[in-house]
């Protein structure tokens, strides 16, 4: 049975980007570019809104606010097109043109589903807050990791992670700490119905 990592960089007040900001919030350092390269094969999910924009990186379109892409976000897309994707959407249109990318149009929850219970490698979403979301409602996210970076984007924040969320127990299994500035924090979860009626010893 595969394993599903619902996964997410994010600025302290839990935003996924910010109007204006590069990628990682130009805050990258050597130890987290490292770890990103170790990560495991995985095959990525995704929603139609994250499709275009990466598909777009990967086409050579830039950011907007920038000139080019750093070499940190040329060998994230770079990564990003040879691994295997799967993209949930109605609006877009067979065959994508990024690489190693197959459309589903079937319900993402029952999708996700039937892939859990067939396969054996890891899934892991990229983005794309709403599939997230529903994936987390459906109790089919096995673990919940979170990269924050130093900075709170009050001003020029956009995509606000957890609005619409439902309660979630978390239990920590992970956490480190990248090139003194940067956190990891990783999660096996629980999707509550109501708040726990006691509290832990």
């Amino acid at each position: 049975m595969s394993e599903l990592l619902v996964d997410f960089i994010t600025s302290l007040d839990g935003h996924a980007s910010g109007e204006g900001w590069p990628g990682f919030w130009g805050l990258e350092g050597p130890e987290y570019l490292a770890w990103l390269g170790e990560q495991p094969e995985a095959t990525y999910l995704m929603g139609a809104n994250t499709y275009r924009l990466m598909s777009g990186f990967a086409a050579g379109e830039v950011p907007d606010g920038q000139d080019e892409f750093r070499p940190e976000e040329e060998a994230s897309v770079d990564e990003l097109t040879q691994a295997s994707k799967v993209v949930f959407s109605s609006s877009l249109e067979e065959p994508l043109t990024w690489a190693n990318s197959t459309l589903v149009r079937d319900d993402a929850v029952e999708a996700v589903r039937a892939m859990k219970s067939s396969g054996s490698g890891l899934l892991s979403t990229i983005g794309s807050l709403s599939l997230c979301r529903s994936l987390l409602r459906a109790g089919l996210v096995d673990r919940f990791r979170v990269v924050m970076f130093p900075v709170i984007t009050g001003a020029t924040g956009q995509e606000r992670i957890y609005d619409g969320y439902p309660d979630v127990a978390l239990e920590m299994i992970e956490h480190r700490t990248f090139d003194g500035r940067i956190q990891l924090v990783e999660y096996k979860l629980s999707v509550l119905e109501h708040p726990p009626l006691g509290v832990p010893a």
